[in-house]
């Protein structure tokens, strides 16, 4: 800890202000340089009196004439601008004051944008966030600095700040004990959609995340018996995964129409009981099933049906039950009755969740599809989130589309079952409510936060779910609809609201979330605007970026291959965790060359994964360009990567993968361990197919020259990364292991 004494000697800060012969060089000087050399920063990482043209403001007579400003210093890491810090008189104000704002225009001037500024009058020192120049995150006398020095090297220090994601490797180690802290980033992994019966063909929704990259996160970032939460659950896959892996679970959305599946879908059933209540109810129901004109219009009397609720702007009709012949409704209305007669709430709600599938499908909105059976179509408002009509009506048997349902729900409850049963049903929480107030969750009580956010005006979840909402007698209110993270819908959200009511789920989970766990956050945004709220809102409540990483859920389209810096296709998971001493990441500013940025992001995929598509780099690229926040200029300046990776890496027309050229160096500043394991994979598969063992003399021989680039590692370095991939032959050969997947080799 930083000593008043040691760091300004003997002044007697009471009469600073007073002394006409103490300026703002004196400041600089007898105040904040001992303060920059203390928190760790050289001549070397200090820029004075930059000059600066305001981007707006000019003066003369012709206004052609740019505003110059001056910040009096700004501190640069790893060669990024990280912080500005300008010097006033004893008798400035620094907080509150115009003085603010002046500081404020340079620290998001173009030519720096830095995350922090900083004013010093030499008897206070204040720090703002330059996401908010309204409240100081940091206030304190210079007299009092030792009590805030901990929090100033928390927040300033060249130690607190990063460039973003970056490709490192560690040699994995046998741990006792799980580490949560320590955790890796997952890569990329396989889609399997359709593989399991809880989640494929119960109930739709509007989106759902691939179940088995979820449980794959779950079992990532914690161990069984910890607490998993979804503040955005939607149809419930977070906790339906939590549960199967071992885990407890919290689901929490607005929509009741979500909540509904969610907890229908877990409540435990005795199946022979599911099964004869089904009988009894399809029984019933085709003794007294209306199909002609008269028995129709005799059930529309006797049986309740939709709740008449008007539809979003768009629909093609204007109230609920026009989306329904009265066949349909009169079916579907008699069904409904019979399954409410039954007395057990979990087997009711069960045959509920069928009923409420079976909705989906017998409704003048179905669109069945083309290339398979009538019975294979969808809602309109799943399928084009709208109210759509369809031109060909298609009339199924409602019974027989019931009892397909009823299915579904069945096969998912037996796959569910050993996991999630009358024993375990208490580890999991099903609540309607809003992310943005997390109010029955106690502070740091939550082990892991997967959530998957609505996107701006994609999807009005709760407009669009009125048609279920209606048959279920589901109320949503206009404080649901006030709390809805939406931009537009029929409540008219604006882009503002949207943004403060993500920014406030944000802050709730920071709340929730234990130290030292992890948010894993989905991003499918078209807009880069709402990357930097997450991230800003993420950093300034206390999380630190930890890295994004590509999930794709099919096929690049052939417009995102054309256009790899504007069409973002699949999504990515963003990942943060709550430490005590968060570092920063430090914005590129946009008068900077970043071609070497790119170049070292192209190698540093290339490393991790032993070669690279065009598709891998340019993932790796948009997320870099995203976090420093040069897209634009990505877009500008590197349309086309095909002529800078044809002319500096080697290309497999087969494998459509770029590699290192043979016998040449990395050109940037890559992971060591990262650059040993690149030139041992390429060595040794060499020798495999030649059908030779090499020696490790033979292998310090032939990759230590191409390691001199950077510091030139020992060989017990190269050792250790050899261990882990490689295997002896006798007594000093070696060859990769013969167990090893290519996945298991990228680390």
């Amino acid at each position: 800890m930083a000593n008043t004494q040691q760091l300004f000697g003997q002044i007697n800060f009471s009469t600073l202000a007073d002394n006409p012969d103490f300026k703002e060089d004196s400041v600089r000087e007898v105040i904040i340089l001992p303060i920059l050399k203390a928190l760790g920063y050289t001549q070397e990482n200090i820029v004075r009196s930059k000059t600066l043209e305001h981007p707006f403001l000019k003066i003369g007579s012709n206004k052609k004439i740019p505003v110059k400003l001056v910040p009096d210093y700004i501190l640069k890491v790893e060669n990024n601008f990280a912080w500005v810090l300008d010097a006033k008189s004893p008798s400035k104000k620094i907080a509150n004051d115009e003085n603010v704002e002046q500081v404020y225009s340079y620290a998001v001037h173009p030519e720096i944008r830095t995350a922090y500024f900083a004013l010093c009058n030499g008897v206070e020192f204040s720090l703002f966030r330059t996401s908010n120049s309204q409240q100081p995150i940091l206030f304190f006398p210079i007299a009092d600095i030792e009590n805030h020095w901990a929090t100033l090297k928390m927040y300033l220090s060249p130690g607190s700040f990063q460039i973003g994601k970056s490709f490192t490797c560690e040699i994995p180690q046998k741990q006792e004990q799980f580490d949560y802290l320590k955790r890796p980033l997952l890569e990329e992994i396989p889609v399997k959609k359709q593989s399991a019966k809880r989640h494929f063909g119960v109930h739709g929704y509007f989106t759902k995340q691939s179940w088995n990259v979820v449980q794959d996160y779950i079992k990532n970032y914690t161990k069984p018996g910890d607490l998993v939460l979804d503040p955005f659950g939607g149809s419930g896959i977070t906790i339906v995964e939590a549960l199967m892996t071992g885990r407890k679970g919290i689901n929490i959305d607005l929509n009741p129409m979500a909540v509904f599946i969610v907890q229908s879908l877990i409540a435990p059933v005795k199946p022979a009981e599911l099964a004869q209540v089904f009988q009894e109810v399809k029984t019933e129901y085709l003794k007294h099933e209306p199909k002609t004109k008269k028995e129709i219009e005799k059930a529309l009397k006797k049986y309740k049906g939709c709740k008449v609720l008007p539809l979003p702007k768009g629909s093609d009709v204007e109230t609920t039950d026009q989306l329904f012949s009265d066949k349909q409704t009169a079916q579907l209305a008699l069904l409904k009755s019979i399954i409410l007669k039954q007395k057990d709430e979990n087997i009711r709600n069960s045959l509920l969740l069928a009923f409420s599938s079976t909705v989906t499908k017998t409704n003048k909105t179905y669109h069945n599809s083309s290339s398979r059976d009538e019975n294979a179509g969808n809602s309109a408002a799943f399928a084009y989130y709208r109210y759509r009509i369809s031109k060909n009506e298609i009339d199924l048997d409602i019974i027989k589309t019931f009892e397909t349902k009823y299915k579904k729900v069945r096969a998912a409850k037996q796959e569910m079952s050993y996991f999630i049963n009358e024993e375990t049903i208490g580890n999991a929480q099903i609540l309607k409510g809003t992310a943005t107030d997390l109010h029955s969750l106690p502070g740091e009580s939550v082990d892991y936060i997967y959530t998957d956010p609505p996107y701006g005006k994609k999807i009005p979840y709760l407009d669009l779910s009125v048609m279920w909402n209606a048959w279920l007698d589901l109320e949503v209110t206009e404080q649901d609809y006030a709390m809805e993270a939406i931009e537009g819908g029929e409540h008219g959200k604006t882009k503002d609201d949207y943004n403060g009511l993500i920014a406030q789920s944000i802050r709730e989970m920071y709340r929730v979330l234990k130290y030292d766990r992890w948010l894993s956050f989905v991003f499918a945004h078209k807009d880069p605007e709402f990357w930097h709220l997450i991230i800003d809102t993420a950093e300034s409540v206390g999380f630190e970026y930890a890295g994004a990483v590509p999930q794709k859920n099919g096929q690049t389209s052939f417009k995102k291959r054309q256009n790899p810096f504007t069409v973002l296709s699949g999504q990515l998971i963003i990942n943060f965790r709550k430490v005590r001493n968060p570092k920063s990441i430090l914005k590129a500013n946009l008068g900077m060359d970043i071609s070497e940025i790119v170049m070292q992001t192209i190698e540093g995929i290339i490393a991790k994964n032993h070669g690279a598509t065009l598709e891998q780099i340019n993932d790796e690229l948009i997320i870099k360009g995203l976090e420093l926040g040069f897209l634009d200029l990505l877009k500008k300046e590197y349309a086309d990567l095909t002529p800078l990776l044809m002319s500096s890496f080697d290309y497999d027309t087969e494998t459509e993968v770029f590699t290192i050229r043979k016998d040449t160096k990395f050109t940037t500043q890559i992971d060591i361990h990262l650059r040993i394991k690149y030139y041992l994979l390429s060595y040794l598969r060499r020798k495999e197919r030649e059908n030779k063992i090499a020696t490790f003399d033979e292998i310090i021989l032939e990759i230590l020259p191409l390691l001199k680039n950077g510091s030139t590692p020992e060989n017990q370095t190269v050792l250790n990364v050899l261990e882990y991939i490689g295997e002896r032959v006798g007594n000093d050969g070696w060859q990769l292991k013969k167990n090893k997947q290519q996945s298991e080799l990228q680390f």
